[in-house]
């Protein structure tokens, strides 16, 4: 008996809408999404927290950065924790909805995502004080 070919490159029918967009106007909607995802982070208080130390640190950085290279790193370091927490959240709201009950592979991106977030906030914390004692002491 021999196997069917694999169908190639055909659009699914149940493909979303969304997908069948081009050009500008899929870029439009993207940057709608994007805008919804950071509106739905700031519903997190984590995120709200380190956003709000961002609108602190971000103009902080071009003040303590001596040369644009040292202002990106600072700059992005916070960045990099807001990043980090968005995907952190991503993953916990879609652990959430498979289901309230306990289970060691939820347990396990939980704490994955947890542990991801406290490496990108102990980065962003040893450029800063590295960067404050360089220009200060």
């Amino acid at each position: 008996m021999v196997a069917p070919e694999p169908q190639k490159n055909i659009p699914s029918t149940t493909a979303h809408p969304h997908k069948s967009r081009t050009g500008f106007n899929r870029l439009l909607h993207a940057f709608g999404y994007s805008l919804q995802g950071l509106v739905a982070g700031w519903n997190e208080k984590a995120f709200r927290l380190e956003a709000c130390l961002a609108i602190v640190l971000i103009p902080l950085a071009f003040f303590v950065g001596r040369h644009w290279t040292e202002v990106a790193l600072l700059a992005g370091a916070v960045l990099l924790v807001l990043i980090t927490e968005l995907l952190n959240s991503g993953i916990e709201a879609a652990i959430d909805r498979i289901g309230p009950e306990l289970h060691d592979f939820s347990k396990r991106a939980k704490d994955m995502g947890s542990a991801a977030v406290l490496l990108s906030l102990v980065l962003c914390a040893a450029i800063w004080v590295a960067a404050l004692y360089q220009r200060f002491i």
